[in-house]
């Protein structure tokens, strides 16, 4: 298994030079603390932690797993040490409000750490990362009762939490839930129910666990507008604010799977658990998409973090792996063989990765930033403003990097060859854990609709606008660069096409709706794709400037210049293939008749 080693000096350069994270926090409100010696020093320590303490952990929970007896789910070897030891940290409050035990620091600087820990441990990562989205939706629609109960304890990391949604008849489809809720004379509720697919539901590394739950009130009307939310605590609080007796909520059992061995994925049965009501009756799906956007952005962290896992693995090996010469002589004369970092399809491989990690770290920095703003922002239009850029980045940041994040797992497996498909070196569970990103917290289909159908074309477009207006304006700007024009050009040349190619299939959809269906994924990917070009075309500019001003650090930026010339010359041209499929037509997927998918 690669020794994963935080990429700090990237992630320096995505907050401080790309994207200005100093001047960012200073608009801030509330975010005096987040220095850059402040914030340096959170990042430098949190690295520690994550090398030294996870990441040695990554093999032992895939090799063990979890194992589930009627008494409980016990996790891998030393994952409860380690969570004590990130408690101990004051890790779990970093982002949290400080009237409730937090510390006050913008979403930003807890998702960088949120990177380390997942690139070096996924598994072990997802306890306390459902625990986050517990926190800001009980944060966001939590009566002060429930603050004082349940956040706090969430804040501090003495308690863990999960998110409820998914029921054996019911995926993503929550309209057709069954759990009941059932009004009690105290004023709580008899959940009954059950929950599949329940991340971290069950587990020994704290003494509670709190559940967010999705549920039917009596008379409630159909579908998604008859849902409401509860907090069902997996032991009921005694009046000194500690865990007490055990409420009526079991694992019947864990899930078997392709990969994240090291995280319970639990089958949960509320069988009549007291639970209390979060937010207004029948609105509890938009009280969860509190929780869904904070999980989808750290989903989309996953992608990510196998990008980068699969790079840092797969660099190390093709510099000492000895196979073949160089097609234009012998790199390395002396010895049997050259390196397989010298041969055109490894660096074709390698540089796929490290485009993918690199870009996809700039875009999820560039997303938490929105969501600074949108809690912090200080006037109402900047927020309003940041709202509507988050909303539009998320479902690209899901869905995008999780496949391409996906396909850089996979080609860490393939620099390796034949010992990438063994388990000592630690590939095959990087794709293994990775597969499951494009599934969870809504599928890539699902994603790609809520793009091209919700945010987009529901809004005549302004979710794209406000974008490639953004696009539109750095362009402008360097439209003299010289040094600049071979990423300006096209990048101008694809902002152009996004929006006539979204109001081609608006048109489209208008004549025939299932053709938003058929060409959301491509349409989402082309997305993707576009988003990148401009975050690269940005990073060569800092980098050129940088360099022309004069610098000790020539061949660190000198990197990104060349990596921005691969992206834009290798990889950005796979949005020629996505427009023409995008524009087959949904008859090509529809016309088939359903029974001649025979075999």
């Amino acid at each position: 298994m690669p020794e994963y080693k935080a990429p700090l000096r990237d992630i320096q350069f995505v907050m401080n030079e790309l994207l200005g994270s100093e001047q960012h926090y200073a608009a801030l409100e509330g975010a005096e603390d987040a220095t850059p010696d402040m914030v340096n020093a959170i990042i430098q320590e949190g690295a520690k932690f994550c090398e030294q303490v996870l990441s040695p952990l990554n093999q032992v929970g895939d090799r063990e797993g979890c194992t589930w007896s009627e008494d409980g789910v016990k996790t891998p070897t030393g994952f409860r040490e380690a969570y004590q030891q990130y408690v101990e940290g004051g890790w779990p409050s970093m982002t949290s409000d400080p009237e409730y035990g937090g510390q006050g620091l913008p979403g930003s600087v807890g998702l960088v750490m949120s990177e380390m820990v997942g690139t070096a441990n996924w598994s072990w990562g997802m306890y306390p990362g459902l625990s986050h989205g517990a926190m800001n939706t009980i944060e966001a629609h939590g009566t002060e009762e429930q603050k004082q109960t349940y956040l706090t304890k969430l804040i501090s990391g003495e308690w863990t939490g999960t998110m409820c949604l998914t029921e054996p008849h019911c995926g993503s489809d929550l309209g057709t839930l069954r759990t009941k809720a059932e009004p009690n004379s105290d004023g709580t509720y008899s959940i009954t129910g059950t929950k599949i697919f329940i991340s971290a539901g069950e587990h020994d590394m704290a003494d509670n666990i709190v559940h967010i739950v999705l549920a039917r009130l009596p008379g409630a009307p159909e579908g998604t507008k008859g849902i409401s939310l509860f907090i069902v605590p997996k032991c009921l609080p005694n009046e000194d604010g500690s865990a007490g007796e055990r409420n009526a909520v079991s694992c019947g059992s864990i899930e078997h799977k392709m990969g994240i061995h090291g995280n319970a994925t639990c089958v949960m049965n509320f069988d009549g658990a007291r639970g209390w009501l979060i937010g207004p009756e029948n609105k509890g799906l938009n009280c969860m998409f509190t929780f869904m956007n904070t999980a989808r952005i750290g989903t989309a962290i996953q992608g990510l973090g196998a990008a980068e896992l699969g790079f840092q693995g797969s660099l190390a090996y093709a510099k000492e792996r000895l196979a073949m010469r160089s097609l234009s002589g012998p790199k390395n004369p002396d010895g049997p063989a050259d390196p397989i970092i010298v041969h055109p399809d490894v660096r074709r491989m390698l540089l796929t990765q490290k485009s993918v990690a690199e870009g996809a770290r700039a875009l999820i920095y560039l997303a938490a930033q929105q969501a600074d703003i949108v809690t912090r922002g200080k006037t109402e239009e900047e927020r309003k403003a940041a709202d509507a850029m988050l909303g539009f980045l998320t479902p690209i940041a899901k869905a995008f990097l999780t496949e391409i994040g996906y396909e850089s797992a996979n080609l860490g497996m393939q620099v390796f060859g034949g010992h990438g498909f063994i388990s000592e070196w630690g590939m095959e569970q990087n794709v293994r854990d990775a597969r499951i990103g494009m599934i969870y917290e809504g599928t890539t289909g699902i994603q790609a609709l809520d793009l091209l159908g919700r945010k987009i074309l529901m809004s005549q477009g302004e979710a794209l606008k406000q974008f490639t207006k953004l696009v539109h304006v750095f362009c402008k700007e360097n439209a003299d660069n010289e040094q600049l024009k071979e990423f300006i050009e096209p990048l101008q040349q694809i902002n152009k096409e996004w929006g006539e190619i979204t109001m081609k299939l608006g048109m489209s959809a208008m004549k025939n709706r299932e053709e938003v269906g058929a060409a959301a994924v491509d349409y989402l990917m082309y997305s993707g794709y576009a988003v990148f070009a401009y975050l690269w075309a940005r990073t060569a500019k800092v980098a050129l400037d940088t360099m022309a001003d004069g610098t000790s650090e020539e061949a660190f930026y000198n990197a990104k210049v060349q990596t921005a010339r691969f992206y834009f010359k290798r990889l950005l041209p796979r949005t020629r293939t996505h427009v023409e499929t995008m524009f087959a037509g949904a008859d090509t997927l529809l016309d088939l008749p359903e029974e001649h998918f025979a075999f």
